[in-house]
């Protein structure tokens, strides 16, 4: 079972940030994502996200998928420390409608785009997935995202101390580290 290691923090200078994941990593492609959250009323903890992504690689070509997560979200520190279960759907209209009838209701909708990085130069052994996006309403973020097979303590610091090493490379203070979710952010910005 694969386990997300995630650091997110706010840039303000997204220029500078791009250029220097463009040394630091690869570039992979561009990606326009819209996410809508859904969860059962007197649950609200628990919340199942419905996500179309379009990504577009450096050749051109572009692919379209549409995807059903759902994860339990733990922190580690300023590390998110995510179970992920997820699948593809071919048809969200006839999704959504199941979830109607099981009673879940939506939530939030979130759309961010930006650019993606796998960080394989001067960054040690463990590699990194790097998003730099643009979080309508919210503005700018860096994700940086390892994926582990196991979450023990060793291997939690371990990634916790490389994500903030990444960061520091960055030049990205760790007080813009954000710890909460962006659903959480998004219901703070509408009051």
């Amino acid at each position: 079972m694969a386990i997300e290691i995630e650091l997110k923090a706010r840039v303000n200078n997204p220029e500078k940030t791009k250029t220097i994941l463009c040394n630091l990593g690869t570039y992979c492609y561009s990606y326009e994502k819209k996410d809508s959250y859904w969860t059962f009323p007197e649950k609200d903890t628990v919340r199942l996200r419905i996500r179309s992504e379009e990504k577009t690689f450096p050749n051109g070509e572009s692919t379209l998928v549409c995807i059903a997560n759902c994860k339990s979200r733990e922190m580690y520190g300023e590390i998110e420390v995510n179970n992920e279960q997820e699948f593809n759907i071919t048809d969200i209209d006839a999704f959504e409608e199941i979830l109607n009838q099981l009673g879940l209701k939506p939530d939030i909708k979130k759309e961010k785009s930006g650019l993606t990085w796998k960080l394989d130069r001067k960054t040690g052994n463990i590699p990194v997935l790097a998003e730099l996006s643009e979080v309508k309403g919210l503005g700018w973020f860096i994700e940086l995202e390892i994926i582990s097979n196991t979450k023990d303590k060793y291997t939690l610091e371990e990634n916790r101390s490389h994500l903030l090493e990444l960061l520091e490379l960055l030049h990205i203070p760790r007080d813009a580290i954000e710890k909460r979710p962006y659903s959480e952010l998004i219901k703070i910005s509408r009051g």
